[in-house]
């Protein structure tokens, strides 16, 4: 049971130390905590036995680097958006290189044509096949004898 606790303790401890210098490093408080939970419990466990391995040493060690290395980032490192209006020059930049590749095109020399003529005699099999029902009157016996 102390191995199990001490391997989790030192596999958190590991993410926690990966989580807290990538730029998601807010996320390195969870396994910076379960790290530490992991850590006093084997801890503990190795007390009562009487030998304290350097391993759950380490990973508090590891553990408390990795929230401390958190802590500071969230604390003095600022985010801030910077001018906007370069990004939004190059959009429509982009835009109008898109619009021009497209007036380029030669567009006329697909011949569309048969296309065409086969979907007029499509709709017109549909329109006739169809009959059109200009009014339906339809009285008491009618619907009696329906039922």
């Amino acid at each position: 049971m102390k191995k199990l606790f001490t391997i989790l303790a030192l596999i958190a401890s590991i993410l926690a130390i990966l989580f807290s210098v990538l730029p998601i490093s807010n996320l390195a408080i969870f396994p910076g905590i379960t790290a530490l939970i992991f850590g006093g419990i084997a801890f503990y466990l190795s007390k009562k036995t009487g030998e304290i391995k350097k391993i759950i040493q380490f990973t508090f060690f590891l553990t408390i680097g990795a929230l401390s290395i958190t802590s500071y980032k969230a604390f003095f490192v600022k985010t801030e958006v910077t001018n906007t209006e370069i990004l939004d020059a190059k959009e429509t930049q982009f835009e109008e290189e898109a619009i021009e590749e497209l007036e380029n095109l030669d567009i006329e020399s697909i011949e569309i044509d048969s296309f065409e003529e086969s979907e007029n005699l499509n709709t017109e099999k549909t329109e006739t096949e169809i009959p059109e029902i200009q009014s339906i009157e339809l009285n008491e016996e009618d619907l009696n004898n329906l039922q």
